[in-house]
């Protein structure tokens, strides 16, 4: 096996998700789509709706994952870019506003513009920012500037969307890779990454709600105008209609998600036929018979209630009826059938399901949507990397300011 770095072309991307904890790697080519390599996956026994509980089980999945995917892909992992989610995540909009030296827009007074808005923040002492986005630049008068570099000015404005999480679950999830033998290269808000792989440009800019329907968490992130506007991480997930089919069937959490993958439909009204399905009960007990519409009643209420808590979010940031590309769902839950049905019923907007794209190589393995973290947070790092001058792909610069960011978020309170 030979021992390939991030420096050499490699990038990986680990997705600690609830339910399950993938590894994806993938070469960077000079030019094209990203191409993938390796891919390894864990049952994830230590996350609780997307946040570190359990450090020891965590770090076993990650190994079992990472070990899988390096002997698909025949290299050695050293470093991974993570994705974080959970309730603790939240983001606000704010402006920042610099007098030009030269009037005339450089990399600096848009670095300045930035750092500017993101001072006015009032982050508490038990949070930390995980992204500053511009969101649009304003130039003397001129509105609604997308790329400022070059414009003759005095004065440049820009509005940012600011995410900022807890410390200490991202100490968790930094602690738990580092244990796995692996470095942290950045955390990434899993919504973002998602968003990275499965939408268009053409959807960001007529306004779209991507909506990662995960294990623990359901992810939302809202696009208009070519630029992030909102996000937030909804504590709903796959794993509730798990617990809601276990109950309501008298049947163990394995074999409701069994039964959940394999004949749980969204909507009762998608029904058709009365086929029968099989479910073990608890213990010595025979099993019993129920119809798909039975299963169909007891999801269909929760599936409803996520998509409530959606329109909500929607609704409370307000963006009801402005997004003209309606809905994309992705993540693990989204497979279920009758999905992008129960969501445009939900929040009345045309749905779609998001599959990863921008992609070669193993592109059968991870154009699903369970992989659409996992794949955006490659698309996400080799973006970043690019607007930094390829900095750790082609010639490790630049790296040395997130190692230290992860290095103070860990050492911090140590």
């Amino acid at each position: 096996m030979s021992r390939v770095s991030k420096r050499d072309h490699i990038l990986v991307g680990l997705d600690i998700g609830t339910t399950k904890i993938c590894a994806i790697v993938a070469e960077v080519p000079e030019e094209g789509p990203l191409n993938i390599i390796g891919v390894g996956s864990c049952p994830s026994r230590g996350l609780r709706k997307g946040v570190v509980v359990n450090i020891e089980s965590t770090v076993e999945s990650i190994k079992k994952a990472v070990e899988e995917a390096e002997l698909m892909a025949a290299v050695q992992i050293n470093s991974v870019y993570t994705g974080i989610a959970g309730s603790h995540i939240s983001g606000e909009n704010l402006k920042g506003v610099v007098a030009l030296k030269k009037q005339e827009v450089t990399r600096d007074d848009i670095s300045r513009a930035v750092e500017s808005a993101r001072t006015l923040a009032v982050i508490p002492h038990e949070r930390r920012i995980l992204h500053v986005l511009p969101r649009e630049f304003m130039v003397d008068d001129q509105e609604g500037v997308r790329e400022p570099l070059g414009m003759s000015g005095n004065r440049l404005e820009v509005n940012v969307h600011v995410i900022t999480g807890a410390v200490t679950s991202a100490q968790n999830i930094i602690k738990s890779v580092n244990r796995a033998g692996l470095d942290v290269v950045d955390i990434i808000l899993q919504p973002l990454a998602s968003s990275e792989a499965v939408l268009s440009a053409e959807e960001r800019e007529l306004g779209v709600a991507m909506v990662d329907l995960g294990g623990g968490t359901t992810d939302l992130a809202i696009f208009l105008d070519g630029s992030i506007r909102h996000t937030a991480v909804l504590p709903i997930g796959g794993q509730n209609l798990t617990k809601d089919l276990a109950i309501g069937l008298l049947t163990s959490q394995t074999d409701a998600e069994k039964i959940k993958v394999q004949h749980g439909i969204a909507r009762t009204e998608l029904v058709h036929g009365h086929q029968m399905v099989e479910v073990p009960s608890v213990g010595d007990r025979p099993p019993r018979q129920f119809t798909r519409r039975d299963i169909a009643e007891i999801l269909e209420p929760r599936v409803e209630e996520m998509f409530d808590l959606v329109k909500r979010e929607i609704v409370r940031a307000g963006y009801e009826g402005m997004l003209g590309a309606g809905v994309v769902i992705t993540g693990g839950t989204s497979l279920l059938e009758g999905m992008p049905d129960a969501a445009e019923r939900g929040l009345n907007l045309p749905a779609r399901r998001g599959m990863p794209t921008g992609i070669g190589g193993l592109r059968d393995i991870v154009s699903n949507p369970m992989h659409a973290t996992g794949v955006g947070l490659l698309l996400h790092a080799r973006q970043h990397a690019d607007n930094l001058e390829a900095a750790g792909i082609r010639h490790g610069k630049g790296l040395g300011k997130v190692f230290d960011r992860m290095r103070s978020w860990m050492f911090e309170f140590f």
